[in-house]
């Protein structure tokens, strides 16, 4: 017994390690009235610093900076730890603290009041084994039922009142019950989300509208058991009914996949990528080019993780339902 402890603890340690070397991981119960429970990924800051001539210091309470002016008159953040002197201080860019902000949400097998299911697989997980994401992480966890768009604005009014979001880059994924809820998301807030991937999922509110003025790509594999290609089908009709055209939207039906397959593109560096190649400020928030989803590419998702490839895939397949 006291072996198996041990080798909890070291585990355990060594997940935070990952964590901690990167960024900072936090659980917050009951912080957002009317939301829900959530992980919030912190990245690192690293500031790009640069000389500045002639500033006035104003200190920002919420940060471990100062919040200056700088000779052009720009917002600038000074980090006290670089060092000054009487002609020139060291300054870095506001700009570069801020960062774009990810919004994870998962399948109904991780829905109830354990939060520690929700690191499970996805976004967070992640970055766990050892993805890189210059990026604030929000992953929820569903109590049950479906996916409430108003909820989850509520906890990202929250997050942005908190830290230092850019607001022209968030972005939502999720798949099964976190595809429907990705939709949804999309579909009541097209004017807050610069791009989606829904991944196996669905619709569950009347309009959706609005999805066509989102860069959206929805992936669905034709042998899904657990939520039927059919459902995405529906999804992509009714945006056709709105406008024939959908310029904004990617659809791959990709035959052969089942129900757990496209949880492999939450470990692709080229999926976020692809996301953060939008901003809501785009002219015309054209969708960009988006990479082909080959069984190559899929091979390679957890290359550089500490997981291997095989058990990961078997993992997520359980797991992502």
């Amino acid at each position: 017994m006291r072996r198996i402890h041990l080798f909890l603890t070291i585990i355990l340690l060594s997940v935070a390690s990952v964590i901690n070397a990167q960024g900072q991981l936090h659980a917050f119960h009951g912080k957002v009235a009317g939301g829900y429970n959530f992980w919030f990924y912190e990245p690192e800051f690293k500031p790009k610093v640069k000389s500045s001539v002639n500033n006035s210091s104003v200190t920002d309470s919420t940060t471990n900076v100062s919040i200056c002016k700088d000779s052009i008159g720009k917002d600038s953040i000074r980090d006290d730890s670089i060092g000054n002197d009487s002609l020139q201080a060291k300054v870095v860019s506001k700009a570069d603290s801020i960062k774009p902000l990810v919004l994870f949400l998962h399948g109904a097998s991780l829905c109830g009041r354990d939060l520690d299911k929700v690191l499970s697989y996805g976004t967070i997980d992640a970055i766990k084994k050892g993805r890189e994401l210059d990026a604030y992480v929000v992953a929820p966890q569903n109590p049950g039922g479906s996916w409430k768009p108003e909820r989850l604005m509520r906890v990202l009014d929250w997050v942005e009142s908190n830290y230092a979001v850019d607001t022209n880059r968030i972005y939502v994924l999720g798949m099964s019950l976190g595809g429907y809820g990705t939709i949804d998301m999309v579909a009541t807030y097209p004017d807050k989300i610069a791009a989606a991937m829904a991944f196996c999922g669905g619709a569950t509110v009347k309009d959706l509208s609005g999805l066509n003025e989102v860069p959206l790509w929805i992936v669905h594999g034709t042998a899904d058991r657990a939520v039927s290609v059919t459902q995405s089908d529906r999804v992509v009709k009714k945006m056709q009914s709105y406008d024939a055209e959908t310029p904004r939207l990617r659809y791959d039906r990709i035959a052969g996949w089942s129900h757990g397959t496209p949880a492999r593109l939450f470990y692709l560096s080229e999926s976020y990528e692809w996301l953060f190649s939008h901003r809501l400020d785009d002219p015309d928030r054209q969708i960009t080019e988006s990479f082909k989803l080959t069984d190559g590419i899929l091979r390679k998702a957890y290359q550089g993780l500490k997981v291997t490839k095989r058990k990961a895939h078997k993992r997520r397949s359980r797991k992502s339902k």
